[in-house]
């Protein structure tokens, strides 16, 4: 790697970034293994180690989880119960090694139908900051992630954090994965669901599937059905198969379509059982 470059601040991040294309890294668990056997690109700009994109905080309306926050760092920090079901996807990342430096922004800009991050994210409604030597904006996620590999970033931005809006009522989350073994494994289909709740009752609900589209997707004319109705097991019983509609599995290695869309059935009733 020729032009390797690891800034120590965020600003000269940026500016290195403005100047050309560049090649980010950001824990690197996915950056090296797809590149067996290929050129690594010439310019490469290490983020891993700034501060500035580390750590998570609260803000007013808000959670702030920054870019390079290793998924160790979720399972470890002490949040609210809206966070169980991040927590539960990010013991999903691989190994204890990858979970100790992987990043959550990482996982957003590789865009893997199959990344176990996302439909928890999705799921707590996040959006994606970007930042660039011309200001900062900020997308929903699922108007970042495109789809397979493809994402909504701009030459010479960067991600330097997910934000999480606070929950406005109580709130219970959770998150599945099947895959062919219990450990270390890729997805055939993942779930993830925030259920807001008060006085017995579903005030807003966020479920999303993931392994089952080019991009995980929300559920909504489910999280419609359940709006309004009692928070707990028989939440399980309003799901069916025309909710999963906007999905579109395919077939590979792992699973068929038929399967994958049969899973993710079984999947989103477990969890809304479970979370009640």
């Amino acid at each position: 790697m020729s032009g390797y470059a690891r800034p120590s601040r965020l600003s000269e991040a940026l500016r290195i970034l403005a100047r050309a294309p560049q090649a980010v890294l950001a824990g690197g668990t996915d950056f090296y293994p797809s590149r067996v056997a290929r050129a690594l690109p010439a310019e490469v700009l290490d983020i891993t180690a700034l501060r500035e994109l580390r750590g998570i905080s609260a803000k007013r309306n808000h959670w702030r989880i920054g870019a390079a926050t290793t998924w160790s760092e979720i399972i470890e920090a002490k949040l609210p119960p809206l966070f169980d079901g991040l927590k539960l996807a990010a013991r999903e990342v691989g190994g204890v090694q990858i979970q100790n430096t992987g990043s959550v922004a990482g996982n957003l800009c590789n865009a893997s139908p199959a990344a176990d991050g996302v439909p928890a994210l999705l799921a707590l409604d996040a959006s994606v900051e970007l930042g660039s030597t011309k200001g900062v904006r900020q997308l929903p996620l699922h108007e970042f992630i495109l789809g397979p590999r493809r994402t909504a970033l701009r030459p010479g931005e960067l991600v330097t954090a997910v934000l999480v809006p606070k929950a406005k009522a109580a709130a219970a989350s959770n998150f599945l994965k099947l895959g062919a073994r219990k450990y270390l494994v890729i997805s055939i289909a993942m779930a993830s669901a925030v259920i807001e709740h008060r006085s017995g009752k579903v005030v807003n609900a966020r479920v999303s599937v993931g392994s089952c589209s080019p991009v995980a997707l929300r559920l909504p004319a489910l999280e419609a059905q359940l709006k309004g109705k009692r928070f707990d097991a028989s939440l399980a019983d309003w799901v069916n198969p025309a909710h999963l509609a906007v999905l579109e599995p395919i077939a590979d290695v792992r699973a068929s379509a038929d399967y994958r869309k049969q899973a993710a059935l079984e999947l989103v009733r477990r969890l809304l059982r479970e979370m009640a």
